[in-house]
């Protein structure tokens, strides 16, 4: 129902503060685009490697955000992003960096009937959606169909508050082909 959309982002924490995340995204009907698991290995499409070749490009574009470990399933993408931060401080920020960024901003990326919401510059949806528009773009060029969805609307994240959780997250990555064959 787009007019009862429910935010998935944590009500009052700033998205553009430095941090960790986990973050989940779907194909449009959960259709396998960017390739297969065969043997507990994904066989990446020409889709799948357009969505591998952004992802990776994505600190060069934006210099603030640091990869972690990250995975193209053939109807999803897991990653883990730290934005603002430098790659041995991911996992080490713990609850205390979440807890005192509260409050800073509670900016939805979306709209609703006349009040336009924004996407602060260098937040996670920011980066999210510029993600999703980059590789939309490109691969419906490459399929010659320039109006096709790609990507479900929105996206899950988890904001990693420390090294067991992101231990964890780490290894239901690399476990996810495995959980697909």
């Amino acid at each position: 129902m787009p007019g009862n959309r429910q935010s998935t982002r944590m009500p009052d924490f700033d998205y553009t503060a430095a941090a960790a995340y986990f973050i989940s995204l779907c194909t449009e009907e959960r259709i396998p685009l960017f390739g297969r698991v065969v043997d507990a290995q994904v066989q990446s499409s020409e889709f799948g490697i357009i969505v591998r070749d952004e992802w990776l490009r994505t600190p060069f574009i934006r210099p603030t955000v640091h990869l972690d470990e990250w995975i193209v399933m053939p109807d999803h993408f897991h990653a883990i992003v730290g934005i603002g931060m430098k790659p041995e401080t991911i996992g080490k920020i713990g609850k205390e960096i979440v807890d005192r960024n509260v409050g800073a901003h509670s900016c939805a990326p979306c709209h609703e009937g006349t009040v336009q919401w924004h996407r602060p510059s260098r937040s996670l949806a920011t980066l999210v959606a510029q993600f999703k528009a980059t590789t939309t773009r490109r691969i419906n060029e490459l399929r010659r169909a320039p109006d096709q969805r790609v990507w479900q609307r929105n996206y899950n994240d988890r904001i990693i508050r420390n090294e067991v959780e992101l231990d964890k997250v780490r290894d239901y990555i690399r476990k996810n082909p495995k959980q697909h064959s």
